[in-house]
């Protein structure tokens, strides 16, 4: 599989960029969307993406290049190249969620609104973005047949085809996290129309259903982030779901009436 999309001469256009821009672009347009059915005014909404993807991609690459210190310590110059890959979704979602966090303070917005208008999307950007992955031969999991991957039956061939790495076919673990985030993001769409959903449970939702799937994929998976013999991704994922729970859990136990998501926030003094 050919990781470049456009080639002329020396400049190069990466599948792996495109598709996670794409997702960034359909992010931000639902999240400009949902923004709107409350009277959260655009500029506000678009100040704190655009910060908020910034300095996501930098969470993202220095969560990466942390973990690989032994290599980037080596090539250093490499440690800009991020359309060669390199982005950890949990150095993103944790330096892009300070910038949410501060924006909403500054300017008096509910935050778990705020989140829950923006996770749903976030997550189908997970989706789309994991088949950067694909594209740059990463991603995958344990050694298996060829005939173990075609009897999946919800495996595309093309995948399979490509899932021929150094000598073994292997557990398409990129593409079982994009089924999981589209499915998780079809449910957060469902759960955020009902009538008493209040906020932060979408959110919460959100924490435990991505920290869930992470921890199983992580168990599959061969190019796993460490710290010593911990899985990285798997520590985050335990601490996403105990917040996810707790979140939810609080948010239950107001009066049914109280905190709805589906309800009109105040005037935001830009």
């Amino acid at each position: 599989m050919d990781p470049v999309l456009v080639r002329i001469g020396s400049f190069e256009i990466t599948w792996y960029s495109v598709l996670i821009l794409s997702g960034v672009i359909i992010a931000y347009i639902l999240i400009m969307a949902e923004s709107r059915r409350y009277q959260i005014k655009k500029e506000f909404v678009f100040n704190m993406m655009f910060w908020s993807i910034i300095f996501g991609i930098i969470g993202a690459r220095l969560y990466y290049v942390i973990f690989n210190w032994d290599y980037y310590g080596s090539n250093i110059k490499e440690i800009f190249m991020i359309w060669h890959g390199g982005l950890a979704i949990h150095g993103g979602l944790i330096m892009g969620l300070l910038v949410i966090i501060r924006y909403c303070k500054k300017y008096k917005v509910n935050l778990l609104k705020m989140l829950d208008i923006i996770v749903p999307a976030v997550l189908l950007a997970q989706a789309i973005g994991r088949w950067g992955n694909f594209f740059n031969g990463e991603a995958y999991g344990t050694a298996v047949t060829y005939d173990k991957l075609v009897g999946m039956k919800i495996i595309p061939q093309f995948v399979i085809d490509n899932m021929y790495i150094n000598g073994n076919y292997h557990l398409p673990m990129f593409y079982f996290e994009s089924l999981a985030c589209l499915f998780g993001f079809i449910i957060m769409l469902i759960i955020r129309r009902r009538k008493y959903t209040k906020n932060g449970q979408i959110f919460g939702f959100y924490l435990l259903w991505y920290g869930i799937i992470r921890f199983v994929i992580e168990i599959f998976r061969t190019d796993s982030l460490m710290l010593f013999n911990i899985k990285m991704a798997q520590f985050v994922s335990v601490i996403m779901i105990l917040i996810g729970l707790y979140i939810i859990f609080i948010q239950m136990k107001k009066p049914k009436l109280d905190d709805l998501y589906n309800t009109i926030e105040k005037e935001i003094n830009f």
